[in-house]
């Protein structure tokens, strides 16, 4: 790009830049220096049609013209133990200390789609998430939190839906317009094949579920965002930053190609689907992998999908610091990783941020634990002073050229999932992928490459293999008492017996009958969450009519 054009480019970033809304602060340095709100090259730069201005396609550089001095990434911390009580005075907690939106952590039962009282659920009632068995324990999840204020994120995909559903009926018992509505639901069934493995069904019928979805939030809720496609568990699951790009990605376009076979407008349901990544402990990559990943998205939903506007092109993300990073060895040392990977994910420009707590290796976060990690990104947000320039590593030869590796690899893997399929379809090459085990076989190899460089020394982990004296003494870990168990199963026996049998039975049969056929099953799941039909009860019906699924077994 020749100097002239570059100008150009500079004058449309200033036009896009004072039209937007600003915080009303002062931009300078802590010694006083003022900064400008954006850098860029003076003369002839090749690079830029790929760099770009914030803001501006291909949104290397960000989304918006103003980076952060328009508005701060959300800091939205990933919560949920015990029961709902006890998560909820956690909310308010996060809350009331400058959290700016909610995101549930549901436990194991739930994740499966079951009851809390189902026998397969011993033992694991509240203990890596909260509890919730129907809507009366969503309504105590967010009681005293205004649910058309606050947006919230809900990370769980195989029951989603149904959760979804207790959700929009706690909103409407707070009074809540549904069409108010604004958070994340993460839905993304494809990863739980590839990496986390908490499915009810088999993809086709899940995929069913996700464009009902698709088709109900598009005309109900236009704010909403039905689908989060995960990279954070493929990342943890041991792939590399350029596998989580590209299978994340991939998944992506799988979902957008679903919403196009419904016959849905790529620029009235692509400004719903959003991402979710892994911050790992490399900073430079990391920081790479989030502009890469913006760049790629908005090029294939414009040139492969036809999207026209910016919010179709735009990828809006969530990041979590990196769990498989965090030792339970010297575990204080998890503080720094912390924040070191969530600096690398704002200078990456993620959208909203959870930071893990320093104990999260060995248990659920402490309180105390929980509000280090809040406080983490608040000294980042208020006294780095990073919030100031937009993309302030754009145009370094190191990133740039890491930004650059890392598309291509993404690109030539995305090409393997695509000549995999039988129609040159990303749906189909995703579909054949998990039937041969293929992404499971890729993310095992690099995980194994990882371990072995990490026992003969290559990779070096402050604690575990080096520097390993200490004079740290045992932490105290929140410990969740079987006495939860216990109650929530008394609970939910009384709320058995005293709702309208009849009422849970005709509309739960009603539901069936619908999944048997080809309507949208939103509508009849919300009547069936009004009546107080449980999450297991949902569930069991949807398996009467689908069956399950049962991973082949591969050696």
């Amino acid at each position: 790009m020749n100097a002239e054009e570059i100008e150009a480019g500079r004058a449309r970033w200033q036009e896009r830049f004072y039209r937007t809304a600003r915080r009303p602060t002062e931009f300078r340095t802590l010694s006083g220096l003022e900064v400008e709100p954006v850098y860029g090259p003076q003369n002839d730069d090749p690079r830029m049609e790929r760099i770009g201005w914030p803001g501006e396609y291909p949104f290397t550089r960000g989304l918006h013209a103003t980076g952060y001095r328009g508005k701060t990434w959300t800091i939205r911390q990933f919560a949920g133990f015990g029961n709902a009580r006890q998560t909820n005075e956690r909310y308010k907690m996060i809350l009331a200390a400058g959290g700016g939106g909610l995101s549930v952590a549901f436990d194991m039962p739930t994740l499966m789609g079951r009851d809390s009282d189902d026998p397969r659920s011993l033992g694991e009632v509240g203990h890596c998430g909260v509890a919730i068995d129907s809507a009366l324990d969503m309504d105590l999840l967010f009681d005293g939190i205004p649910l058309g204020d606050i947006t919230t994120s809900m990370t769980i995909s195989g029951p989603a839906v149904p959760i979804f559903c207790m959700y929009v009926v706690a909103a409407e018992r707070q009074g809540v317009p549904v069409g108010r509505l604004n958070g994340t639901l993460q839905t993304d069934i494809f990863k739980e094949y590839i990496a986390q493995k908490e499915w009810l069904f088999a993809p086709e019928p899940h995929l069913r579920l996700i464009g009902d979805l698709m088709e109900y939030c598009a005309a109900e809720i236009p704010a909403y965002k039905p689908l989060s496609v995960s990279g954070y568990h493929i990342r943890e699951a041991g792939s590399t930053a350029a596998q989580e790009l590209a299978f994340t990605l991939a998944d992506g376009f799988g979902y957008v190609e679903l919403g196009l076979s419904r016959g849905l407008d790529v620029d009235v349901f692509g400004p719903g689907l959003s991402f979710f990544f892994d911050a790992h402990i490399d900073f430079f990559e990391e920081i790479a992998k989030f502009r890469a990943a913006r760049r790629i998205w908005a090029r294939w939903m414009r040139d492969v999908y036809g999207a026209k506007t910016d919010k179709a092109q735009w990828l809006r993300f969530h990041t979590q610091t990196a769990g498989v990073s965090l030792t339970a060895q010297q575990p204080y040392n998890n503080v720094v990783r912390t924040a070191v990977e969530a600096l690398a994910a704002v200078l990456g420009g993620t959208n909203s941020l959870h930071t893990n707590a320093l104990d999260e290796v060995l248990a659920l976060p402490s309180e105390k634990a929980a509000e280090i990690a809040l406080r983490t990104q608040q000294v980042i947000m208020e006294e780095t002073e990073v919030v100031n320039v937009a993309d302030p590593l754009g145009g370094s030869w190191y990133v740039e050229a890491l930004t650059d590796r890392i598309e291509a690899e993404a690109e030539a893997i995305f090409q393997k999932i695509r000549d995999m399929g039988s129609d040159g379809t990303m749906t189909s090459g995703i579909l054949r992928g998990i039937e041969d085990g293929w992404f499971m076989t890729e993310i095992a190899e690099a995980a194994f490459d990882y371990q072995r460089k990490l026992e003969k020394g290559d990779k070096r982990i402050v604690g575990v293999n080096c520097h390993t004296s200490s004079v740290e003494e045992p932490l105290e870990i929140l410990r969740v008492s079987h006495e939860v168990e216990r109650e929530q199963n008394r609970v939910l026996a009384d709320r058995r017996a005293a709702r309208d049998q009849k009422a849970v039975d005709a509309a739960l049969a009603e539901m069936t009958r619908v999944a048997a056929g080809e309507g949208n099953l939103i509508p009849p799941m919300l009547d069936a969450v009004r009546a107080e039909a449980t999450l297991g009860e949902i569930c069991d019906a949807l398996r009467g009519v689908w069956g399950v699924y049962s991973e082949p077994a591969r050696f």
